[in-house]
């Protein structure tokens, strides 16, 4: 597949976390299957979401059915039941998925899934819906909301930025967003000042309103 970044991706389990996940990447424009085994769930959110089907994740036959062994992506929300989110990744990662991410309820459960080959592992209490689909859509390497409308993330500098002294560079008056800090390979962060260059490299942290930081994270 092309731009992992706007590539489909899997939810399998549409709990609280689930929904939430599904329904963010939605909102971003990624489109998105969503995988439950209980009809009444997925009839509720049957408007909302592009792909959806009540369908068992713990039976390969039913994925491949589904199309799942086509998408880069998958994520595995699956509730309180523990063998059947255990044994969905591990399908997910017999069909050769790139990218599988799991939820967790404990870290033992996590060291389970990370062993079995999951490539992400995320607890919920600490990770929210919204967070991880930033995450998952590729945009972001970590997103975290301080306020109800105003967030951190860490991303890479658009291209037209690389090579541009901050203090030329107008972002805070065209996107509302300040870059408060930026890494370049093999070093520290260091706090970002007028004068600073960015690299292609580099990684940036960026600060603003929740959607400048997002629309910024597009570029």
């Amino acid at each position: 597949m092309g731009d992992k970044a706007s590539d489909p991706v899997v939810v399998i389990g549409l709990g609280r976390f689930g929904t939430s996940l599904a329904l963010e990447l939605a909102r971003h424009g990624t489109e998105v299957l969503a995988i439950d085994r209980r009809p009444k769930v997925v009839q509720a959110l049957a408007g909302q979401i592009t792909q959806i089907a009540a369908a068992d994740a713990t039976d390969i036959e039913v994925l491949r059915q589904l199309g799942v062994p086509d998408f880069y992506r998958a994520v595995v929300s699956i509730g309180g039941d523990l063998e059947a989110s255990i044994l969905t990744a591990s399908l997910l990662v017999e069909l050769e998925i790139n990218d599988i991410w799991a939820k967790a309820v404990s870290k033992q459960h996590g060291r389970i899934l990370s062993r079995i080959g999951a490539h992400h592992v995320v607890l919920p209490e600490h990770d929210m819906g919204e967070r991880v689909a930033h995450l998952v859509s590729g945009r972001m390497l970590d997103f975290m909301q301080v306020d109800e409308n105003f967030a951190l993330a860490k991303t890479r500098p658009p291209k037209e930025y690389v090579g541009v002294p901050l203090g030329r560079s107008n972002l805070r008056r065209k996107y509302g967003i300040t870059i408060v800090a930026v890494k370049s390979p093999d070093e520290e962060f260091t706090y970002a000042t007028a004068e600073t260059e960015l690299m292609y490299h580099d990684v940036i942290i960026v600060s603003g309103r929740t959607g400048d930081v997002e629309r910024f994270a597009e570029l």
